[in-house]
């Protein structure tokens, strides 16, 4: 399956909405009226693509219908532009520094990142790539088989103690252990924790310290893992944990199972965070590297 292909089978909910939506608002009348601007509105940012976004593009197809060009196909290529426009500047790339790069996962509970790192890892390594894994999330007991699981699934190593262990201290020996085999990237399966717990996140910083002090600049890519159906709410997130711990990018998982699609826009327009990775699918290969003008077509795809 192609990239386009995969980008549009997993927005296929955000599709259907949107674009459904602005052909039934722009189908109905040859102008542009307060009621269709107001629906246009409220299809928008149902799918949370957020404030500003959704005002650039209703003033794009406010232009496109005083030029007389007020067509569907039109207005969903207007709409699209628009969301390529806002998505540009946005650096995918994975750091690599010719050594070991280490990449901490972090997020709150159930946003996905220990699948996420099995995929990463897979990612990685079909692009000729040598990573590791480290399980730190030793609070919840079903991490460890679990990243243990993708990691004998993939032949990936996995460096991890027993429930309970300090998660610095598996930080630490995991450090140690890319660095002795030459690994290109550590990455980091961290517990899930909310912004609003200060120990928890005093925690996450210490384990930082702990790296840092071991592999000069790491983590070198701390990206935050959020679910793409938790909407407008992972923009609360992203704010919160780039405070404690200054984020370098986002993965946005679970997006084919969601019709908010369109926050990854917000996030991307307010915070000027990069996303790097989405999740578009169950399986290894559904961790797909962000490519704008892909997810823009595929949002407001026209037969």
């Amino acid at each position: 399956m192609g990239l386009f292909s995969k980008f549009f089978s997993g927005l296929q909910k955000t599709q259907d909405n949107l674009s459904s939506e602005l052909k039934r608002i722009v189908s109905r009348s040859p102008k542009l009226t307060d009621d269709d601007v107001e629906d246009l509105e409220a299809v928008l940012l149902s799918s949370d693509m957020g404030f500003n976004v959704t005002e650039q593009i209703i003033e794009s197809v406010r232009k496109e219908y005083e030029s007389g060009s007020g067509q569907i196909g039109n207005i969903l290529e207007v709409a699209k532009t628009v969301v390529e426009t806002c998505l540009s500047n946005t650096n995918n790339n994975l750091t690599n520094n010719n050594k070991l790069t280490v990449v901490s996962l972090v997020g709150v509970n159930g946003a996905g990142k220990t699948t996420t790192a099995g995929k990463l890892a897979h990612h990685i390594k079909t692009s000729g790539g040598k990573p590791m894994l480290a399980a730190c999330d030793t609070f919840r007991a079903a991490a460890i088989e679990q990243l243990s699981l993708w990691g004998k699934r993939l032949d990936i190593p996995v460096i991890s103690s027993e429930y309970g262990a300090d998660p610095a201290s598996v930080a630490h020996d995991a450090v140690n252990s890319s660095l002795s085999k030459q690994a290109d990237y550590l990455l980091i399966d961290t517990a899930g924790r909310l912004h609003t717990k200060h120990n928890l996140m005093r925690e996450l910083e210490k384990l930082h310290r702990v790296i840092s002090a071991k592999c000069e600049g790491a983590p070198h890519e701390t990206l935050l893992v959020v679910d793409a159906s938790i909407g407008s709410n992972a923009l609360i997130q992203a704010r919160e944990f780039n405070k404690s711990v200054p984020l370098t990018g986002l993965v946005i998982t679970k997006l084919d199972g969601t019709s908010k699609g369109g926050m990854v826009v917000a996030i991307q327009n307010e915070l000027k965070l990069p996303v790097k990775f989405v999740g578009l699918g169950e399986h290894p290969d559904d961790l797909q590297k962000f490519e704008p003008s892909e997810y823009a077509q595929a949002l407001f795809f026209s037969e």
